[in-house]
């Protein structure tokens, strides 16, 4: 069982930063390949980036490409999103998400992020 905390969310103007963190909880973090995604309003929830377990492959939504910078610190058993130049159309509920073979899959309950023009 793995439980996910997301924090660093908040009101930033446009052209603003965040980094978002994930905690994660239990010693078997580093063998989990962790995600962020995003939910606005009245949307689907949709992929905004991912990690490998190693933190060597990364990957990212076409949207958020050259902006965003996801790591990670197994040490720490956390997961960081870095948002660099946000813009309104950013502004969602960002979620945390564990992935393992075979077939565990874990989401935390998400944090904020509002972006004013």
């Amino acid at each position: 069982q793995v439980q996910l905390v997301e924090s660093g969310g908040g009101l930033v103007q446009a052209g603003g930063s965040l980094r978002l963190s994930c905690a994660a909880s239990g010693r078997t973090f580093s063998r989990y390949a962790m995600g962020w995604f995003r939910q606005a309003p009245g949307k689907e929830r949709e992929f905004v980036a991912a990690i490998s377990w190693s933190g060597s492959t990364t990957d990212y939504a076409d949207s958020v490409k050259g902006r965003f910078t996801i790591s990670r610190d197994n040490a720490k058993n956390t997961v960081y999103l870095q948002m660099n130049s946000l813009k309104p159309e950013d502004t969602a509920l960002y979620y945390c998400k564990a992935t393992r073979a075979p077939g565990y899959v874990y989401w935390g309950q998400g944090t904020q992020v509002t972006v004013t023009s």
